[in-house]
């Protein structure tokens, strides 16, 4: 079964002004495309063909840089698209989840400044996360393509802080691109299905 690139689960102009429809043409159908494509070319005739995602990502990494780097960055994209929505963000989120953030990682505010450090710190290509570890969240941060899958962790949110997702909007502001992801675009209800999924 070959990966496939989903549509955008809303218009290229729906983030604006926070994440551009330019940004979101090239980031999406340019990039994740070129994951997509060669991630399946990659996979072809290997121990991985016709497996799920998730146990491509696990199984590849450390032992395939090629088919890591691409499936496991088409796993990050296929959810950072779900993780943001128009009129997102900010400090109304699902009880459950919220009382989550509260016990594990010390209340909405201390969450906000420890994942837009975290996502600021990453130096060069990569992401920051939350994750269900242990049966607590923790905020992380990768290079590259690492997700917290191949780190014993289950991603319940992503940021994108490779320089394609936010250099046509913020330049080099990379922080000032993280607080307007938290601040108006997180799609809270996406990340507490995940968040239940994991617990």
């Amino acid at each position: 079964m070959a990966f496939e690139l989903a549509d955008l689960p809303y218009a290229y102009d729906a983030l604006a002004p926070y994440m551009s429809a330019e940004t979101l043409e090239y980031h999406h159908d340019k990039h994740h495309q070129t994951y997509v494509t060669k991630g399946n070319d990659l996979v072809k005739g290997t121990e991985f063909e016709g497996k799920s995602i998730e146990e491509v990502v696990k199984g590849s990494f450390g032992k395939d840089a090629g088919i890591f780097n691409n499936v496991a960055q088409h796993y990050n994209h296929t959810h950072f698209w779900k993780w943001m929505k128009a009129g997102g963000g900010g400090k109304s989120l699902p009880e459950k989840l919220a009382k989550a953030i509260e016990s594990d990682l010390g209340g909405y505010d201390k969450f906000r400044e420890d994942f837009i450090a975290a996502g600021a710190a990453q130096f060069g290509s990569g992401w920051a996360w939350v994750a269900v570890k242990d049966g607590k969240l923790e905020i992380m941060k990768t290079p590259n393509g690492e997700n917290p899958l191949v780190h014993g962790g289950t991603p319940i949110l992503g940021v994108d802080v490779w320089e394609h997702s936010y250099y046509i909007d913020y330049r080099n502001k990379r922080p000032d691109y993280l607080a307007a992801f938290v601040d108006s675009l997180i799609n809270w209800e996406y990340v507490e299905e995940l968040y239940e999924a994991a617990s």
